[in-house]
């Protein structure tokens, strides 16, 4: 009928859970709370993206009370890079990867706290259990984030998706003591996008009627995996709101970008197809360290190049996985990166093989350049097969074996139960 209003949208109060009442109030009628969620979709959309909020952050504070109102930085003293910040040191402009002096010169007195990888995996893996319970589609992105698909779990669960997101979210926050902000929407990049808008603690709602209007005015580097220098490239060519790429065809994006310009393009109008994948691969294993102190020689270069393998060799052994191709990665003191890369003739998950690649790529580039970081990778990873024997090296079967029994030795008794001598490498013995 004209000029009949428009019924209030569903929704829920994000403190105590009761459903809205269908007419239009600010609080809650049950708890008195203003923190309302409403939206017209909030019954039908399922797909989700849960990001924790500053999350290395937060474990520390929840553990440590006196941190609470201060500004923490999580990562390596004057010489590492940001990890992570919490939200008040965010607001000096620190961010994650930024250089720590650069960090403690925005932010002079905040505290800097050296990661506890071990607790942040446990607490992850603790949320992951818990992403599902209500559903076997989660999508692990890192240890921190995940994308849930909620199709279908209404019966099981009692509740609508949206409901169900809710009640995990107050879970996380009661059981494990942080927060969490929510996306919820009808595909991944949606999802993703949504969780970003109401941080932290949020949960923000992007459906399908409002998604063209909703994405018109984003600039193109509000985009996740549109880079900086696609973003700047773009902008020069007078491209700098979703909209403005809208208007131009994917034949012309995909001339112009290549197949960057056209998944752009299909994001622009909302458009992503990608599943939720809960058997997603992980693409790559790599360990770095960056030095108390710039690094110039070689032999010492080995020695940290030695560490880095064996977590390597430990983390692809223990996921069952081998990788064919090895990456060395180096950062010089002025800060610019080096990446270089070789591809085995068979995979392996060996420290050994690892080590003996990466210090071949490493003598090419220890000229005498000052490095301040180094770290080695593994990809190209698959299912682990045995230890594939080298022609033109008839010692690799045997310092393979020496590996393995070491291993062995190792489970046994502890990790420093064996110190291979190439934990102190000498080039011409070895």
């Amino acid at each position: 009928m004209a000029g009949e209003l428009t019924p209030p949208a569903p929704g829920y109060c994000r403190t105590c859970l009761a459903p809205l009442p269908p007419e239009p109030r600010k609080t809650c009628p049950a708890c008195g709370s203003r923190r309302l969620l409403r939206h017209p979709e909030l019954e039908t959309l399922s797909i989700a993206h849960i990001d924790c909020d500053a999350f290395y952050a937060a474990i520390e504070k929840r553990d440590d009370p006196a941190l609470e109102d201060k500004p923490v930085i999580i990562g390596g003293r004057q010489r590492g890079v940001v990890a992570t910040a919490c939200y008040v040191a965010r607001l000096y402009g620190v961010k994650s990867a930024m250089p720590m002096f650069q960090a403690l010169r925005l932010c002079p007195d905040a505290v800097v706290v050296k990661p506890r990888g071990s607790v942040y995996a446990a607490e992850g893996k603790r949320i992951r259990d818990m992403m599902f319970d209500l559903t076997p589609m989660v999508e692990p992105l890192s240890i921190d984030e995940a994308f849930l698909d909620l199709t279908g779990t209404r019966r099981l669960h009692g509740a609508s998706p949206a409901l169900s997101l809710l009640r995990l979210q107050r879970r996380i926050r009661q059981e494990v003591g942080i927060t969490v902000s929510v996306g919820l929407s009808h595909n991944k990049f949606l999802a993703k996008t949504a969780s970003d808008l109401d941080k932290p603690d949020g949960f923000a709602v992007i459906g399908k009627a409002e998604t063209l209007d909703f994405l018109a005015p984003r600039p193109v580097g509000s985009v996740y995996g549109v880079g900086p220098a696609f973003a700047s490239r773009l902008e020069r060519d007078g491209l700098r709101t979703l909209s403005q790429i809208r208007r131009i065809d994917d034949r012309t994006m995909a001339a112009r970008y290549g197949e960057s310009g056209l998944h752009l393009a299909r994001l622009a109008r909302g458009e992503d197809s990608r599943k939720v994948r809960p058997d997603r691969e992980r693409k790559s294993i790599s360990s770095e360290t960056t030095f108390n102190s710039d690094i110039s020689e070689l032999v010492v270069l080995e020695r940290q190049l030695w560490s880095l393998c064996v977590k390597v060799a430990d983390a692809a052994k223990a996921k069952a996985t081998s990788g064919s191709v090895v990456t060395l990665k180096l950062k010089s003191a002025d800060f610019k990166s080096v990446t270089r890369r070789r591809t085995l003739n068979a995979p392996t998950q060996l420290a050994d093989t690892l080590f003996r690649v990466g210090r071949e790529l490493l003598a090419k580039e220890a000229d005498g350049t000052r490095f301040r970081l180094i770290g080695i990778g593994l990809s190209g990873l698959e299912t682990a097969g045995g230890d594939a024997a080298d022609l033109l090296d008839p010692g690799a079967t045997k310092r393979a074996a020496a590996e393995r029994a070491m291993d062995a030795a190792r489970a046994r008794f502890g990790g420093s139960a064996i110190i291979k001598g190439r934990g102190l490498p000498d080039p011409k013995r070895d």
